[in-house]
């Protein structure tokens, strides 16, 4: 039989209150709370925690305070990721963020949700879709990006948006729910 954290990390509703899980997310706040509190001359120091926490950590990652995640290990950010202020990423599904990508103040990124059925959700099932975001991506502030959304490549999320689909390369998208503003064409 699986353990919760096996049906966890297979994708499969899991047990939110597992004790090994739960102490998965004490190192990761822990790991935070260490990063959140370290001055910005610190440069070297930051980029070993956020290694240390996150899955896979491409070239020059940076992240500001105070930053939140469930578990860090189901994060994976490609070269010259930047996390602005007060960002929050619920990784209980994979979050796969590209090259280059850009994330303002209080953006928040969710792989976790809950069942539908009140009597499943009183016994505390957790369930996670991954989140995907390409390279080149600027995400707005205060914009929320929902689980199982995939964004592609050189999109612009507008502030204040929530983004419930999934979106293609080249777009400038904005709203609640998010829509499809104009193209974002590639600069030759």
């Amino acid at each position: 039989m699986a353990t919760e954290k096996e049906k966890f990390l297979a994708g499969e509703p899991y047990l939110v209150m597992d004790p090994e899980l739960t102490a998965d997310e004490t190192k990761a706040r822990r790991l935070c709370k260490m990063m959140n509190e370290l001055d910005d001359t610190a440069s070297a120091e930051k980029e070993q925690l956020i290694r240390k926490l996150f899955g896979s950590v491409g070239k020059s990652p940076w992240i500001q305070p105070n930053f939140r995640c469930d578990f860090g290990y189901n994060i994976h950010v490609g070269d010259n990721f930047i996390c602005n202020y007060d960002n929050v990423i619920l990784d209980i599904a994979p979050v796969t963020i590209g090259n280059h990508c850009m994330m303002a103040p209080h953006v928040q990124i969710y792989s976790a949700y809950h069942p539908l059925d009140p009597v499943e959700r009183a016994q505390f099932v957790g369930l996670g879709k991954p989140v995907t975001i390409g390279d080149d991506v600027w995400i707005g502030g205060n914009s929320v990006i929902l689980p199982g959304v995939t964004l592609g490549n050189n999109v612009i999320v507008g502030a204040n948006s929530t983004v419930t689909k999934s979106f293609g390369d080249n777009v400038i998208i904005a709203g609640n729910p998010a829509r499809v503003l104009r193209e974002n064409p590639v600069k030759e």
